[in-house]
């Protein structure tokens, strides 16, 4: 099959294969580089490991100290003439790229808010290590199925209290255009804090705990963003701002009903970065593109494997990590509010126009970004090349 890209506005509906190799072997490329980190934990677990932050958080364990992984996702492979998500291409492949290299890597594909899933990880678990020293919880859905009572619970991206509007872009016509979102109702604010908030996390956490499988001094962290005032409205302060809050919450939680074993959860504050769920969310795009331009021109620029990396490197392993802040906020966003950085996004954001987008935005670079997201816009590779889009994995647990 030869494949090209279809964009339809913030989703890409294909996916190409060798393109997915080409990002996986990009990132492990970036942390060989690199060089190995010191006191590394060896058993890894990624809840939400397909994509961006989760799958660099087990790329990044794996080739810096040599951890053994397991990811979970939820991804569809590809059947008859239908290619398979991103997702399950980038869990493949690095599944084999890493066993091909001597690591232990396993992959459980279903529900990750399920309890059937939370039992086959733990099983696993029990089975092969014993127990886990680290884990991610990276995961990203647009809803959940509550596993005791099968109410499923839709998130929104919406402002909370008052309606928005504000500048945003849009991507196809390359133009800058105003945006307007009602607010969100109470049972939309619930619904996303249920999806996108802490309770599942505490879940995971408190059912290997029951198993016995948590190992003593063991971490666990969970990932979110704060960002610029100028994004607040529709992020902080509204919806998804609120299921932030409870991942914080949950943090504390944890740390709480962990302590007889000296657990440690925390909350890693990222930067933006290009991705399909910021894409959906208005002023976010074009907010990222202005952003891309700025971070690189003042040479702060980095990408997800780079913020993880030093994640790892400088904040939770090596030589001397420093302590955990009492807020439980590690914050690798400080390049992107940086002073110098916010004071060029201030500047530019009341002038720019569909007229000057370009000149003020990395708008192309953007757009590569994202395509990249789904296997497109590699260099070394042939597009125009027929491939074989079915790949899978022998031994994957579902």
């Amino acid at each position: 099959m030869i494949i090209k890209p279809k964009v339809r506005g913030f989703v890409c509906v294909t996916t190409h294969p060798a393109g997915c190799k080409a990002h996986i072997e990009e990132e492990i490329a970036y942390v060989k580089a690199k060089g190995p980190i010191a006191n590394g934990p060896k058993r890894v677990l990624v809840v939400g490991a397909s994509t961006g932050y989760g799958l660099s958080s087990r790329i990044v364990p794996t080739y810096a100290w040599g951890a053994q992984t397991i990811g979970v996702f939820f991804e569809r492979p590809s059947k008859e003439e239908r290619v398979g998500t991103a997702g399950w291409y980038n869990s493949c492949y690095f599944k084999e790229t890493a066993t091909a290299d001597g690591y232990y890597a396993r992959n459980v594909n279903g529900d990750a808010f399920s309890h059937d899933i939370k039992k086959k990880v733990a099983d696993l678990i029990e089975k092969d290590w014993g127990g886990v020293d680290l884990i991610v919880y990276s995961l990203a859905s647009p809803r959940r199925k509550d596993p005791d009572s099968d109410t499923v619970y839709q998130s929104a991206i919406k402002p909370i209290g008052s309606p928005f509007s504000g500048k945003s872009i849009n991507t196809d016509k390359e133009t800058v255009i105003d945006a307007s979102i009602e607010p969100a109702t109470n049972e939309e604010i619930e619904g996303t804090i249920k999806v996108m908030g802490g309770e599942d996390w505490e879940l995971w956490i408190n059912y290997l705990k029951e198993r016995g499988l948590l190992a003593e001094n063991f971490k666990t962290m969970a990932y979110s963003y704060i960002g610029p005032e100028v994004t607040w409205a529709i992020y902080r302060k509204g919806t998804i701002g609120k299921a932030k809050e409870d991942l914080e919450r949950a943090a504390k939680a944890i740390n709480e009903s962990t302590a007889a074993i000296n657990g440690n959860a925390f909350i890693s504050v990222n930067k933006a970065v290009v991705s399909q769920a910021s894409a959906a969310i208005p002023v976010v795009p074009l907010y990222n593109s202005i952003l891309l331009k700025v971070m690189a021109e003042q040479g702060v620029d980095e990408n997800i494997v780079q913020q993880i990396d030093r994640l790892y490197r400088e904040h939770m392993y090596g030589e001397n990590p420093p302590a955990i802040p009492d807020d439980l906020r590690v914050r690798i966003d400080d390049l992107e509010l940086g002073e110098k950085v916010q004071a060029e996004i201030n500047r530019i954001w009341p002038i720019i126009d569909s007229e000057n987008l370009h000149e003020l935005s990395g708008l192309e670079r953007y757009k590569l970004e994202f395509l990249k997201l789904f296997g497109f816009g590699y260099e070394n590779v042939d597009y125009d090349a027929d491939i074989d889009v079915h790949i899978e994995d022998p031994d994957l647990i579902e």
